[in-house]
């Protein structure tokens, strides 16, 4: 059997990535720094190849289980949560808000959020909370499934709005269909949020629809509709 104790040196990807970077790797070799150990006769590179070849793309490695990774014989459980611990570490690094990032417009939240939600399997509605000069404060993922004004209620949203003291809110959602034109359930929670937010005085700036690469301003939407 061929490990990567057997490589040589340089070519190991632990010795590479401290030669060379981590930019310098491909795919699969980073994967095998995480994993450490291969498993029988697969070494970290041939399991982290056998992982890659189970993907569509590997931005669907975000949207996998533990469960479902464990499943890939050789990978088990151990494997499969340091994967997704490194992801979500990704995710938070590449996310820190030290510097606020500043929100003008609903590309500026396509852009933001593109990455997180394009590949969602099912529906997700996230909320951001928006500083007087609209800069991100934070992001909250707020709710898991089809959008239904009667299973999300706005204290859920105004509730972290009050503790992060948000000037404003933005939420925004996705269609898995690739179709991002609101339906009358994402109507009527715009409505509903909006109204809260009145009471609040805590201001609903938009609601942004992302499907797939496209995405839908349900603010740009009703005023289009208007004239």
């Amino acid at each position: 059997m061929y490990t990567i104790k057997d490589m040589p040196s340089q070519d190991r990807p632990r010795e590479r990535l401290m030669m060379l970077g981590a930019k310098s790797l491909s795919t699969y070799e980073l994967i095998a720094i995480i994993f450490r150990f291969g498993y029988l006769e697969q070494s970290a590179i041939d399991l982290a190849k056998k992982l890659l070849s189970s993907l569509d793309s590997l931005s669907q490695l975000r949207t996998k289980t533990v469960n479902e990774l464990a499943k890939i014989r050789g990978i088990g459980e151990t494997k499969a949560i340091s994967i997704l611990a490194a992801i979500e570490l990704g995710e938070r690094v590449l996310n820190d808000n030290s510097e606020k990032i500043p929100i003008s417009s609903p590309k500026d939240v396509f852009e933001l959020l593109k990455y997180d939600m394009k590949d969602l399997e099912q529906e997700v509605m996230i909320a951001l909370f928006l500083d007087v000069k609209t800069h991100l404060i934070a992001k909250k993922q707020i709710f898991i499934g089809s959008l239904n004004q009667s299973l999300i209620h706005p204290r859920e949203v105004f509730k972290y709005a009050v503790k992060y003291s948000a000037y404003s809110i933005i939420l925004v959602h996705n269609h898995p269909s690739g179709d991002p034109q609101p339906s009358v359930q994402d109507l009527d929670v715009t409505k509903r949020f909006k109204e809260a937010g009145k009471l609040m005085q805590i201001e609903l700036l938009d609601h942004i629809i992302i499907a797939k690469d496209k995405y839908q301003s349900i603010k740009e939407y009703s005023e289009k509709k208007k004239s």
